[in-house]
């Protein structure tokens, strides 16, 4: 098994120092950059959105029920809702829901068209397909998730509210008094560290497990789930660590 693992890690960076050499042609890659940014902003704002926002309810609703019979002040529901979807909930769950729609996404592109020789005839032409059809897609990420993971802890902190004030749990002035107090600008450094981490994590290891499939559609189904199924374990890995890091 150790010696398993150590083949994959080393083969893994491999894959990314090949990834990260110079390009042959900038305009190629940043058209490709600019397509991967698209799909994976745009093609993932609804679902980030919408699983935020439930989660803020949620979220809200658990600590109104756990502060009912305590002397603790009712616009702290706000300010824990805001810290721990910042802090926590943003990017985390932000960078599982994109593992399993992006990472198997990836995995499966680059999977096919390696079953398809399409990378073989770009090896031969003298591309460097490590670096034309990772690089982008990791670079794209970097750049994107954070943006969503800002989105999803903006909706997420709204759907507190929304399951709250209307409710009559606690009152409009009540909840934003909460989300305004005790704020601290380093919480979003946090979040934007963590979502940085998780991008790249999920991204290099999708690609990684779609770039070196080998047989037919079962293979690659399985190197699809075992892309999702890593990159979720090692960015919850990667969580506790920078949790212990950076508090």
């Amino acid at each position: 098994m150790i010696r398993n693992v150590l083949f994959h890690l080393g083969r893994y960076c491999k894959l990314l120092g090949q990834g990260f050499s110079k390009p042959e042609k900038v305009s190629m890659y940043y058209k490709e950059t600019l397509r991967q940014m698209t799909d994976i902003g745009v093609g993932s704002l609804v679902i980030v959105a919408l699983i935020a926002a439930f989660i803020g309810a949620v979220t809200a609703i658990q600590f109104s029920y756990q502060l009912q019979s305590s002397f603790v002040p009712r616009y702290y529901i706000g300010y824990i809702v805001r810290d721990i979807t910042i802090i926590e909930l943003a990017p985390t769950f932000t960078g599982l829901v994109l593992a399993g729609k992006v990472g198997s996404n990836m995995a499966a592109e680059l999977g096919g068209m390696r079953q398809k020789e399409h990378i073989d005839a770009m090896e031969i032409m003298g591309v460097n397909t490590a670096a034309y059809l990772v690089m982008p897609k990791i670079f794209a990420a970097i750049c994107v998730i954070p943006l969503l993971t800002c989105i999803a802890a903006f909706v997420s902190i709204g759907g507190g509210y929304v399951a709250t004030v209307p409710t009559g749990l606690l009152s409009s002035d009540e909840y934003i008094r909460g989300t305004r107090t005790f704020f601290m600008p380093y919480n979003l450094t946090m979040m934007f560290v963590k979502s940085v981490v998780f991008a790249f994590i999920l991204t290099s290891v999708s690609c990684y497990k779609g770039y070196y499939v080998k047989g037919g559609s079962i293979e690659l189904g399985e190197a699809s789930t075992q892309a999702v199924v890593i990159s979720d374990i090692l960015i919850l890995m990667s969580d506790l660590v920078l949790a212990i890091l950076l508090t």
